[in-house]
């Protein structure tokens, strides 16, 4: 009986697995490598952003694909090193400068499954069976993935292989070679490299995601030696680099141009900490003059500015100014605003976005102070902004300039380092005060300088407002 009854258990078996659809099989990775898409099926990866384009546009957070479908890409991402986590990245292009029309772009796709490099590896090319699958955001890029909602789901570990359809060919790939200010929002998921690159000064003494503070990505600050522009490197805290301390000195690193978590900042991911090549121990760090921090301001003033008397929307004049536009079609304003991010009754402010300038950069440059003739001088003043995005500012002096426009950008400027600076990643409704900066260890004829850098591209038109500015010494 007990036989009989195993057979019968085991007769029941062998039927319901022969039933199974083999559509939901799982082929082992050399059972797709040959697989030929029907030229008529294949789309490409502009045919996708313009659907999801149009889509959003129609009130739409997804597109939903119900035709048979493929797109052809290439691997660009991998998860060997634990930087990168149920997901890949593939780009349309092998080599950033292929003359074909199609344009260079890249796709996220969000599958349910760890160690995803071992059957797609970096350069692996692929073909992504879409029907069935939703296009929209994931943390500010474009994915694809399942879900009928709002938002992209993961496709399953039971289907994802006879969706990413692996063949035989790896290729080599070629990033784009770009600087920071030239990235745009099309370069989103797709491999770059960024040369004459460095670690911010103040981020040397850490790791790459190993400190108390990190909590899942450290963000560690990327800076042009170029432009002075700067971008976060976003390293998850499961990499198995997370405890290398950051490089020290400077040269090129590749990585995938991405929006952290949020979708508030700029990142550059990398595969691994050999993507990172800083070989030259010429840093480019600026000259810094640090005289730390005052204890309290002067009580008297020698120059202060609140930019009252200024007309909204007009270029800063007067009160010895100099308004400085090096690059683009913008400059410093006046500006006033009573909304959530107000102004301080009237503000200057520094606007690139819109502007349509591949480069702004914006001096306001105080007028001539002499810090022979007291003791005890001080520097204050308070700063907003309005999303960063990647745009700067930063508080210069010179001790040489001769006040003429002519020679700005040839004269030996500083960094006051004491002085704070409203941050990326800081709320943009508060004001915050510079604190006192300390000015007694300078002397001479000194020139304060609020210079700003961005550009008319969305990942790099930032706003920031400039206020109360006050230069005082204690008599």
């Amino acid at each position: 009986m007990n036989y009989r009854n195993r057979l019968l258990i085991l007769n029941m078996m062998i039927l319901f697995f022969s039933c199974v659809d083999e559509d939901y099989s799982i082929p082992s990775p050399d059972d797709v490598e040959n697989i030929v898409i029907p030229t008529n099926q294949l789309t490409t990866f502009k045919a996708i952003y313009e659907r999801y384009e149009q889509e959003k546009n129609n009130g739409n957070l997804i597109a939903v694909i119900n035709e048979d479908l493929y797109i052809e890409g290439y691997v660009v991402s991998s998860d060997q090193a634990g930087n990168f986590f149920e997901e890949l990245i593939i780009q349309n292009k092998i080599d950033a400068e292929n003359p074909d029309h199609d344009p260079r772009l890249g796709i996220k796709l969000e599958i349910n499954v760890g160690s995803l490099s071992d059957i797609y590896e970096f350069g692996r090319k692929v073909y992504v069976k879409l029907k069935g699958l939703t296009i929209g955001e994931s943390n500010g890029v474009l994915a694809i993935g399942r879900g009928e909602d709002s938002k992209i789901e993961q496709i399953q570990d039971f289907e994802y292989q006879n969706i990413v359809l692996r063949t035989s060919e790896v290729a080599p790939i070629t990033p784009k070679l770009s600087s920071l200010i030239h990235l745009t929002e099309a370069d989103e998921n797709t491999l770059v490299q960024l040369d004459n690159m460095q670690i911010n000064r103040f981020d040397l003494a850490l790791t790459y995601a190993g400190e108390s503070t990190d909590a899942f990505d450290g963000l560690r600050v990327l800076e042009s030696c170029e432009s002075g522009a700067s971008i976060l490197l976003q390293t998850s805290t499961f990499s198995d680099f997370k405890s290398l301390p950051v490089p020290q000195n400077k040269g090129s690193i590749k990585g995938i141009f991405s929006r952290d978590y949020g979708n508030d900042l700029n990142v550059l991911i990398v595969s691994s900490s050999s993507d990172i090549i800083f070989d030259s121990d010429e840093r480019c760090d600026p000259m810094e003059l640090d005289c730390g921090l005052a204890p309290s301001f002067g009580t008297v003033n020698l120059f202060y500015e609140d930019f009252e008397s200024q007309k909204n929307n007009k270029l800063i004049t007067g009160n010895g100014w100099t308004n400085y536009t090096e690059s683009g079609s913008e400059g410093w304003e006046a500006y006033s605003s009573t909304s959530s991010n107000a102004s301080l009754g009237r503000s200057a402010r520094f606007k690139s976005a819109s502007s349509g300038d591949a480069s702004n950069i914006g001096w306001l440059i105080t007028p001539a102070i002499d810090l022979d003739t007291q003791d005890g001088e001080t520097l204050r003043f308070k700063t907003s902004n309005s999303v960063a995005d990647s745009s700067y500012l930063e508080v210069l002096y010179t001790l040489d300039w001769d006040g003429t426009e002519a020679n700005i950008t040839s004269a030996t400027w500083g960094v006051l380092p004491a002085a704070y600076v409203v941050k990326d990643t800081d709320s943009f409704v508060p004001w915050f005060n510079s604190g006192n900066v300390d000015l007694s260890c300078i002397t001479g004829t000194v020139h304060i300088a609020f210079k700003y850098t961005g550009s008319g591209h969305e990942i790099f038109d930032g706003v920031y407002e400039l206020d109360a500015i006050s230069i005082d010494y204690l008599p």
